[in-house]
C-alpha cells in the first residue's frame, strides 16, 4: 500500500515515519524548501525523542521519502493524508484551514480513482465535507471518499502514541471508506487498540473536545493547588486522592505554571469560535482560557513575592523555557510571559534549557543563555524551575548553594520534595503546598 502524507511538520512527519514503520510505502511532502533540505539530510527541524532513529530506520529500508511535487507524490497512491497546519485565526482564533484548501487544490487534480483522502490536520466539524464537496465539484469523474482521522499525539511522546495509541479515532460515511481504513489500521489488532469508527463530524469534534476537557482539568488543578497553599495542604496528595476515581483519572492532575504548546490554546480558542458559529457558549472553556493568561501572569508575581516583593537588581536562574519536557516547542510557553514580567520588575534573567534557547532567543529579549543548568544558577540570588526536564531532577544542592548568591528556590514543577531542599539551606517555595514554616500538622502526608 503507498501512502502520501502531505505536510512534513510535527503531526506529518512523525505520523509518515511511524507508518512507514509498519512497512508501507510513503512519500511526505514538504514544501518549504529549507525544512526539505533538512529532511533529505535526515535533520529533523524540531525536537522529538525517538524520531530521528526511527526515520533512520525507514529511510534505510527505503520504505520514506521526501517529495516538494505534491501532484506527483499523490498520482499512485490510494491513500493521501492532510497533515497541514490550521493555525488561529487572527480575527476570532478559529482554525485557519486555507493550508488545508490550497493543498487539495494542488493535489485534486492528480488524484487516482478510488483514493481515500484522509485528514489528520485539526479541523473545525463540517470541514471533511467542505473537502469532499471542493473535490466532487473540481473532479466530478472522480470515485473518492474523504475520511476525518484526528491525531492525538502528545509532544515529548509522540511515536509511542502513534504505535500504542489508547484509541484511533476515524470518522467515515462509507463502508468503503471504513474497509480501507481498517486494513490500514490492522496493525494496531496486534495490540487490541480500539478503531473507534464513527461519522466524520463526530470525529471532529473529539479532538476538539478532548483537548477541551484537558484543558479544563489543568486549568482547574492550579486553582486548587492555589487553596492548599494558603490553607496549607498539599495539593499532590489531594490529585492523588481525586484522581483515584476513575471518573477523573491521574492524568492532568500536576500543578504548574500554566498549560501552553500548539495544542491546548490554540484548540480551545478554537473550540470556542467554532460554538460561537453554532450559536452555542461554552462557558468552562471560556473560564479555562481566562484562569490559564492569568495564571501566567500570577506565577511571575509568586516569583517576585517568594523574595519580599522586589526583584530590582537580583539576578534569577531559570531552568527551562519550554512548555513542557521533551520539546524545544516554545508556542504559548508559560515562559514566555513570566520572563519579560520579571525583566519589567528590574531583574535580571540567566537561563537554560536542553533544547529551546534557540526558539526562545527569538521570543524574549533580554535573557543571558547559558550552557548549562549549574551556569545558569551560577551567582544567582534566586533559583527558578520552569520547565521539568530530567537534568534539573538531581541536582546537586551543595553544589548549587556554592555558585549561587542567594538560597531561594522557587520549584513551579513541584519536582522535589521540600524537607530535602530545605535541609540543603535553601528556602523552597513551590506550587499548592505552603512553605513548611506553616504547615499544618498532617498536611505533607503523603498516600502509601
Amino acid at each position: 500500500m503507498k501512502i502520501a502524507m502531505i505536510g512534513g511538520g510535527y503531526v506529518g512527519l512523525v505520523s509518515a515515519a511511524c507508518l512507514a514503520s509498519f512497512g508501507y510505502e510513503v512519500v511526505c511532502v514538504e514544501r518549504n524548501r529549507e525544512r526539505l533540505d533538512l529532511l533529505e539530510q535526515r535533520r529533523i527541524p524540531f525536537f522529538e525523542p525517538g524520531l530521528e532513529r526511527l526515520l533512520e530506520e525507514v529511510l534505510d529500508a527505503q520504505r520514506l521519502r521526501f517529495s516538494a511535487d505534491a501532484p506527483g507524490a499523490v498520482r499512485d497512491c490510494a491513500i493521501v493524508f492532510i497533515a497541514v497546519g490550521t493555525p488561529s485565526r487572527r480575527a476570532d482564533f478559529g482554525a485557519d484551514i486555507s493550508d488545508v484548501r490550497d493543498a487539495l487544490k494542488e493535489i485534486i487534480p492528480a488524484l487516482q480513482q478510488q483514493c481515500t483522502v484522509v485528514m489528520k490536520s485539526t479541523v473545525p466539524v463540517g470541514t471533511s465535507d467542505e473537502i469532499e464537496s471542493l473535490i466532487a465539484q473540481t473532479r466530478p469523474d472522480l470515485d473518492f471518499d474523504v475520511v476525518a482521522n484526528p491525531e492525538f499525539l502528545r509532544q515529548g511522546e509522540a511515536i509511542e502514541d502513534f504505535i500504542h495509541p489508547e484509541r484511533v479515532v476515524v470518522g467515515v460515511n462509507s463502508e468503503r471508506a471504513q474497509a480501507v481504513m481498517e486494513s490500514l489500521y490492522h496493525p494496531f489488532a496486534l495490540n487490541e487498540t480500539p478503531v473507534l469508527f464513527t461519522d466524520r463530524r463526530t470525529a471532529e469534534i473529539s479532538k476538539y473536545a478532548a483537548n477541551g476537557f484537558l484543558a479544563a482539568k489543568i486549568a482547574m488543578i492550579d486553582e486548587i493547588a492555589d487553596i492548599c497553599e494558603i490553607a496549607g495542604a498539599d495539593v499532590e496528595t489531594v490529585a492523588h486522592i481525586i484522581g483515584s476515581d476513575t471518573r477523573i483519572a491521574h492524568g492532568c492532575l500536576r500543578p504548574g505554571p500554566g498549560f501552553g504548546g500548539s495544542c491546548f490554546p490554540k484548540d480551545t480558542k478554537a473550540l470556542l469560535s467554532m460554538a460561537k458559529t453554532l450559536g452555542v457558549r461554552i462557558r468552562t472553556i471560556e473560564a479555562t482560557i481566562e484562569a490559564n493568561t492569568e495564571r501566567k501572569k500570577n506565577m511571575a508575581a509568586k516569583i517576585i513575592n517568594a523574595v519580599g516583593g522586589d526583584v530590582r537588581g537580583k539576578t534569577i536562574g531559570v531552568l527551562g523555557v519550554t512548555f513542557k519536557p521533551e520539546t524545544d516547542d516554545m508556542r504559548e510557553a508559560p515562559s514566555l510571559v513570566i520572563l519579560p514580567a520579571l525583566c519589567d520588575a528590574g531583574a535580571k534573567i540567566q537561563a537554560f534549557d536542553p533544547h529551546g534557547m534557540k526558539a526562545a532567543a527569538q521570543l524574549i529579549d533580554g535573557i543571558d543563555w547559558k550552557e548549562d543548568c549549574y551556569a545558569a544558577l551560577d551567582g544567582a540570588d534566586i533559583a527558578v524551575i520552569l520547565t521539568e526536564w530530567k537534568e534539573f531532577r538531581s541536582l546537586d544542592f551543595s553544589l548549587l548553594r556554592k555558585r549561587m548568591n542567594g538560597n531561594t528556590l522557587i520549584d513551579l514543577r513541584n519536582i522535589y520534595r521540600a524537607e530535602d531542599v530545605v535541609a540543603a539551606g535553601f528556602q523552597y517555595h513551590s506550587i499548592g503546598r505552603a512553605p513548611m514554616s506553616e504547615r499544618k500538622s498532617g498536611a505533607n502526608l503523603k498516600a502509601v
